[in-house]
């Protein structure tokens, strides 16, 4: 592994409606070194997707640090954040959200026609899988081609980052595990960091590392040892 490409210390987010106040997260301390493939676990409401919106630049914390390299997010102005996420980062989500009346390579090139160094669309399908379905509507796509058309969307600009949030959650086993195959083939050919943010236990096979939420924090850390190829876990 390499330096760290995320650090954050202390972090903490608290949202406020009128008289009640929610602690989404309550100080956490987390780092993913450059090329990292890992997997975040915890049950709802335990933290997950607020960290993953902080250190996407979707959202801001409450308190504490959070760092993409050697540029601290949390000092950086909306203009600058909208920067780091153009040009750095992949977002994966559980609903595809496809435009329906481009076609796959078309709804790729959205992304590539804003980046600063992207790949071709052409290229990015290819990676997952669906050089042969790239003239293809939405609607003329399963939901795993689908959520592989939105990861070929996400890697289209070479991001620094992969985030992902219940990519799987949609799908069943057999689709789910093609939409595995595509990350971590992303992951090892690209040297994307991956965070991949889930209910799904079985997930956790696939990655280098492992780290459980609960209650807003980190409650623990896992290296595995032995990774398995997506293929061989089912759920």
């Amino acid at each position: 592994m390499s330096q760290p490409v995320f650090r954050t210390k202390d972090l903490t987010k608290v949202y406020v409606t009128g008289d009640i106040k929610v602690e989404a997260l309550r100080g956490v301390d987390f780092e993913a070194s450059g090329g990292e493939f890992v997997v975040i676990l915890g049950p709802s409401g335990s933290g997950k997707s607020t960290f993953l919106n902080i250190i996407g630049g979707l959202d801001r914390a409450t308190s504490g640090e959070v760092w993409f390299t050697d540029h601290e997010l949390s000092q950086l102005d909306d203009r600058n954040l909208t920067l780091y996420r153009r040009d750095h980062v992949g977002f994966v989500f559980q609903f595809y959200n496809l435009v329906p009346s481009l076609t796959a390579r078309e709804n790729v090139s959205l992304v590539t026609e804003i980046a600063r160094d992207p790949m071709r669309p052409e290229e990015a399908l290819e990676i997952v899988g669906l050089k042969e379905r790239m003239n293809h509507f939405p609607a003329q796509l399963s939901g795993g081609e689908q959520q592989r058309v939105a990861i070929a969307r996400a890697i289209a600009k070479r991001p620094q980052v992969l985030l992902c949030d219940e990519p799987t959650g949609a799908l069943d086993s057999h689709t789910g595990i093609l939409v595995l195959e595509a990350l971590t083939q992303v992951n090892a050919q690209l040297g994307a960091t991956t965070l991949i943010i889930t209910h799904n236990v079985a997930i956790q096979d696939i990655a280098h590392r492992v780290v459980h939420f609960g209650d807003g924090r980190i409650i623990s850390t896992n290296v595995i040892a032995e990774r398995k190829p997506a293929s061989a876990i089912s759920w």
